[in-house]
């Protein structure tokens, strides 16, 4: 099949069952079908291992997913998810300049929105609806799916997968309890978060941890004997007798078989895991997780991927793993954490099977926009959108239609133009459908990132009584040389046997600090990573020269070429995960 062929995967509708309550909410819609999404690879790492690469997809997961079924469908074997928990809240990250220890100025650091995680209660539940149904799709029959999540969801999540997964096949609500809880005035302090686990089918995969417990490292063993606090009721004896090649991850010390979690830490800010990304979790969860519902082999997907913990735990666990974020920023956070653990195993004596090699895809084209967060607003920019910013209704007016701009972190549903359409001034089309019987009441463009095949018969069928004049218009497929943001620039260029970056500059990065190109004394601060492919085949980028400096260090920006080179493929990455790729000959 090719790229541009329409596939469509249908699922099973599961029938209401008596004794068995479902969770409504408004605009809840069966998800029975889904289309085919187009992948393309973008750059490849490593080599690999019986025929498997790993990888890692940037775009809306519901595509992603909709991708994956054509070739995985029944056989992904683990599926943990950490997705949104409706916390009304935005998630930042903080940015520094490299090179200058803390900042102390508002011109050296700025805090960047990575996601926003504010919903309407409706559109939530058929947000997690829709993903959980093709997980369940996804899944092998042996396969298990871990959600985590907090109190705020947890209930209604609990009767979503009660109905896409089937109440028999619950399996735990695991607490994963904290070191200390948020005090508050009005309530008992939460130090805690759910993970509830569901299997595919009653032949699933468990071992329990025991069985697979690797040894307690050699500094923990040393802790105990020092009788430290954290670890007074520890034997040293008995660690010491769980294995006899200790391994390089802190465990817990007490058998932890039931479904709390105590041990278990969240990433501190000091923690050598710790990627500065928002919501981390700590690789002992995952590695509970995977140990206890996988062998090695087995493959691990994660949809929320955020900082790749669970795609670095899999790596180290010699399990296959996929991943997908719709943040460009967690694609490059996971990105370089897999070549920091990859050069990590392949640098040590390793027995096992790791799969370390890995590949990085859009789906549909989803380059478009760095953040989610701004995209409405560069979309109004860059159509030339006359914005309605005190309506209800429209966000604008293009050449005298008026525009509606749909979510563009996913695909347009119909479930999305309940909003509109409650929201129409349907007084207003009465009297101009009365004026004007054979003219349309409104001339309207409806904006999207990929859209169901029948969005447009549906929104007409809804306002059957009156005549419309609807377009869809689908940036993905109609606007696809559309300039969203301002390009960076650089000048790179070939000395003797050296290739030079002699400037770069990061244009929405230095707009976030007022910083014009003249006044840009030290490009490299500006700089996350640079990589160099020197035979770059013009399809797919396959860097050998990986420069990613540490929290406080810079790029090197001069980089000996090798003999036969060819095309020179580069990619500087900015503080802001935005790139540039450039060809030198």
């Amino acid at each position: 099949m090719s790229e541009n062929e329409q596939l469509s995967f249908e699922f099973e509708e599961r029938p209401t069952i008596k004794g068995f309550p479902e969770l409504r909410w408004t605009g809840k819609r069966p998800y029975r079908s889904t289309q085919y999404y187009p992948a393309q690879l973008r750059e490849s790492y490593g080599e690999a291992r019986d025929g498997w690469m790993n990888k890692i997809f940037w775009g809306d997961n519901l595509q992603v997913m909709s991708h994956l079924l054509k070739e995985y469908r029944g056989k992904v074997d683990l599926i943990y998810i950490d997705p949104p928990f409706d916390s009304k809240a935005d998630y930042k990250k903080k940015i520094d300049l490299k090179g200058i220890g803390k900042a102390e100025s508002d011109s050296t650091s700025f805090e960047e929105k990575q996601y926003g995680d504010i919903w309407t209660n409706d559109e939530y539940l058929q947000f997690m609806y829709e993903r959980l149904t093709i997980m369940h799709e996804l899944l092998s029959e042996s396969g298990s799916l871990f959600l985590h999540v907090d109190y705020r969801k947890s209930a209604h999540l609990k009767c979503i997968l009660d109905e896409v997964f089937g109440f028999d096949n619950f399996r735990n609500e695991i607490i994963w309890t904290f070191v200390k809880g948020a005090s508050s005035k009005t309530a008992f302090g939460r130090k805690h978060q759910n993970i509830l686990y569901y299997a595919k089918d009653n032949n699933h995969t468990y071992f329990d941890l025991d069985s697979v417990r690797t040894a307690y490292s050699e500094e923990t063993i040393a802790r105990a004997q020092r009788g430290e606090a954290r670890y007074q009721n520890a034997d040293p004896e008995t660690m010491k007798e769980k294995g006899k090649n200790p391994g390089d991850v802190w465990k817990d010390l007490e058998d932890q078989e039931s479904d709390v979690w105590e041990k278990v830490f969240p990433v501190q800010g000091n923690s050598i895991q710790n990627t500065m990304y928002p919501t981390q979790k700590p690789e002992l969860l995952l590695e509970r997780i995977i140990k206890s519902s996988t062998k090695p082999g087995d493959i691990v997907f994660d949809c929320f991927m955020g900082s790749g913990t669970t795609q670095a735990v899999a790596m180290k666990l010699g399990r296959r793993f996929i991943g997908a974020d719709i943040n460009l920023g967690a694609i490059q956070t996971t990105t370089k954490r897999l070549l920091s653990v990859a050069s990590e195993l392949e640098s040590t004596l390793q027995e096992e099977t790791k799969y370390t090699g890995f590949e990085v895809y859009n789906v549909n084209n989803y380059d478009f926009f760095r953040n989610p967060v701004e995209a409405r607003d560069l979309l109004i920019q860059a159509l030339e959108i006359q914005p309605y910013p005190q309506s209800n209704v429209w966000d604008g007016e293009l050449d005298g239609r008026m525009v509606k701009i749909m979510p563009v972190n996913r695909i347009a549903t119909k479930a999305d133009l309940k909003e509109l359409l409650s929201n129409l001034p349907y007084t207003t089309y009465e009297k101009r459908k009365e004026e004007n019987p054979n003219q349309p009441v409104e001339y309207m463009t409806i904006v999207c990132m990929g859209h169901e095949p029948d969005l447009k018969g549906s929104l007409e069928q809804e306002l059957a009584d009156y005549k419309v004049d609807v377009e869809i218009l689908d940036i993905l497929r109609d606007k696809a040389d559309l300039q969203l943001k301002r390009e960076s620039e650089a000048e790179v260029v070939r000395e003797g046997d050296k290739l030079v970056v002699r400037a770069f500059y990061p244009m929405n990065l230095m707009q976030k600090l007022s910083l014009q190109k003249e006044y840009v004394e030290e490009w490299r601060q500006l700089v996350d990573s640079i990589m160099i492919d020197w035979n770059y085949d013009g399809a797919v980028m396959q860097p050998t020269v990986i420069d990613i400096p540490d929290k406080n260090g810079m790029v090197s920006g001069v980089y000996t070429i090798p003999e036969n080179v060819g095309t020179i493929k580069v990619k500087i990455t900015d503080l802001l995960s935005e790139f540039l790729e450039l060809e030198v000959r």
